[in-house]
């Protein structure tokens, strides 16, 4: 399913929810520009931004997200030791916008 589709379903529901995009992309980047994953208040999610390796960071900052309402975009790169420690090590760098759906 389109993760934008579910993202309204899921609000529309009374779940709360953000939605994380990829804006750009660097090098080796796992998933191209305009990637989705959505996520709820409860940490359910469905899509990818990362294949995987950045997914639990991103799911980690879009429930503070729902939770201040506050946008924060996140950048991962290869150099950077945030990227190492949850699994970037592609060779590449991502950078992800995260925000509620209100």
């Amino acid at each position: 399913m389109d993760p934008l589709r579910l993202a309204e379903e899921w609000f529309l529901s009374g779940r709360q929810v953000a939605v994380a995009t990829v804006l750009k992309t660097w090098g080796s980047a796992p998933r191209p520009v305009g990637s989705c994953l959505v996520i709820d208040q409860d940490g359910n999610f469905e899509g990818s931004v990362s294949g995987g390796c950045v997914e639990g960071e991103v799911i980690a900052q879009a429930i503070s997200v729902i939770e201040t309402g506050s946008p924060t975009l996140l950048d991962f790169g290869v150099a950077d030791e945030t990227a190492w420690r949850v699994g970037l090590s592609c060779g590449g760098r991502i950078e992800v916008f995260v925000e509620r759906v209100d």
